[in-house]
């Protein structure tokens, strides 16, 4: 029986990557390190990367999407396009 669900934001199937963000409620970062630590643990083939709110803002610079004075008056996003995958924690328990 599983014990919790994780189901990051995006996945990149070229690079056969799953992708969580965390941009709007920083006080949610500790619950996500867990999160996809424990999908580490129990699925170590599954690859999920945390992008944080320096991540996102990194990235609007480095592809000039945005100012870097604009950055502290810019909403942050709701998602990226991309399919959403659910993975499943109990799935290797109970097979």
């Amino acid at each position: 029986m599983p014990t919790g669900f994780f189901t990051p934001d995006f996945f990149l199937p070229e690079e056969g990557m799953f992708i969580e963000i965390t941009t709007m409620n920083q006080k949610l970062v500790t619950k996500k390190n867990r999160k996809v630590r424990l999908l580490a643990e129990h699925h170590p083939e599954v690859r999920c990367k945390i992008f944080y709110q320096r991540d996102y803002l990194h990235l609007l610079i480095k592809y000039d999407l945005e100012a870097p004075g604009d950055l502290e008056l810019a909403p942050p996003p709701t998602r990226i396009p991309g399919p959403v995958q659910v993975v499943d924690l109990g799935e290797s328990e109970a097979g």
